[in-house]
């Protein structure tokens, strides 16, 4: 078997050359997608149920005609996509309160935002991936106001489709962040969701366990999805009932 060309590799994924012209395969690694101070802790069959449920969430998409990178799933650990330029922004939609809007805004956690917010933070590990306004992306090039608007609202619709699904799973979407790339048609640019929808992006809060009274019979605030990747693929019905796994992801801010 001829040795592949790698052409990137992440903290949890891996590029290689694909099989056609324009055309990648991403490998899932079970090291989790971490903040630039933590370190990324492997975890036996992550990358595994990343691909999965990576795989179901871009191909609703793509079947609602919301574009993404994603072909085809090749194995377990592997998926065709489509090669892609990425925007050097990371897009981030929230519906609740959390993480660092809660701290920089002093709004409680678990809060309903008024509506959707969108916002873009710099895809610069080294930086902390820093908050940026839209100013800050036109001035220096990483997109246009056209390309912002689009970006919002392919944001705004994926978070249509996540919102829905998750609901129907029992669970809560808090917040998650896609990235966005662009692809040339002759001489026609769009922009398609790219990298990975899975639970290392999103916040995710588990309804069903806020629903059953603790001790005292108080009912409890949603918190959050426990043992995430193998309950999430079982209530979305990606992987079969017995499968476990303990291992919980590393949240947005």
């Amino acid at each position: 078997m001829a040795r592949r060309k790698k052409v990137y590799e992440g903290k949890a994924k891996i590029l290689y050359e694909g099989p056609e012209p324009g055309t990648l395969i991403q490998y899932f690694k079970d090291d989790a997608a971490t903040q630039p101070t933590q370190k990324a802790a492997p975890s036996d069959g992550r990358g595994v149920l990343n691909n999965r449920l990576s795989e179901f969430f871009m191909s609703g998409l793509n079947a609602i005609g919301v574009p993404t990178h994603f072909i085809r799933r090749i194995n377990m650990r592997e998926q065709l996509i489509r090669m892609v330029e990425i925007i050097p922004l990371i897009v981030t939609v929230r519906n609740f309160a959390a993480g660092d809007l809660s701290s920089r805004l002093g709004i409680p956690e678990g809060t309903p935002l008024p509506r959707p917010i969108v916002e873009f933070y710099f895809k610069d590990d080294k930086l902390g991936n820093p908050l940026v306004t839209e100013e800050h992306v036109i001035a220096f090039g990483w997109a246009s106001q056209q390309d912002l608007d689009d970006m919002v609202a392919l944001a705004l619709r994926v978070n249509d489709f996540l919102s829905g699904a998750m609901l129907g799973a029992g669970i809560r979407l808090a917040d998650f962040h896609i990235e966005v790339g662009r692809i040339w048609e002759g001489d026609y640019m769009r922009l398609i969701v790219a990298d990975e929808i899975s639970p290392d992006s999103c916040r995710l809060w588990d309804l069903r366990a806020a629903e059953t009274p603790d001790r005292d019979g108080q009912t409890r605030e949603p918190g959050p999805l426990a043992d995430v990747y193998t309950e999430l693929a079982r209530r979305l019905g990606v992987l079969p009932s017995n499968v476990t796994h303990t291992t919980k992801p590393t949240l947005i801010n």
